[in-house]
């Protein structure tokens, strides 16, 4: 359901880039798509799940975002996993690539949606985070998660 305030559509989240990694930065990026794969967007045939982002010769480029084939595209499909560039100002390439570089941290899709008729994919700065750190985020859910159960039966 689109936001009516903002004309936002999103497509899809990768819930598994906010466990894995602590998000320091959010930017959001154009895609260059072809036609079925608009289509595709539109039926929600996409999984951002394992995808992450490279810079390769000044650019940047999206790997291992899947794209089911349209199902009405017959020879203007391509592959579901290509490699997809994304559109970004070649300053905001540089400076991501410096971080990745410098500090080890990665560049990593945290979602996809519509803005207006185009497509948009929102790109995290992420550094990830270490097996005692999910652990907190775990308890930490299921404390809030108990408190908010404790509250509504207190109401009632």
């Amino acid at each position: 359901m689109p936001d009516k305030k903002t004309g936002l559509k999103t497509i899809a989240s990768n819930k598994k880039a906010y466990h894995d990694y602590f998000v320091e930065e959010s930017l959001e990026a154009g895609i260059e798509l072809v036609g079925t794969e608009v289509k595709s967007l539109r039926a929600g045939g996409v999984n951002l799940r394992d995808s992450w982002c490279a810079v390769a010769g000044g650019e940047m480029f999206v790997n291992g975002m899947h794209i089911s084939p349209y199902e009405h595209g017959n020879i203007f499909n391509r592959d579901p996993v290509r490699v997809r560039r994304l559109l970004l100002h070649k300053r905001e390439i540089m400076r991501l690539f410096a971080a990745v570089k410098q500090d080890g941290m990665a560049i990593v899709p945290l979602s996809l949606y519509f803005k207006g008729s185009r497509v948009k994919l929102q790109v995290g700065l992420c550094k990830g985070k270490k097996l005692y750190d999910k652990r907190e985020d775990a308890a930490r859910r299921d404390m809030k998660r108990e408190a908010d159960r404790t509250m509504k039966e207190r109401r009632a």
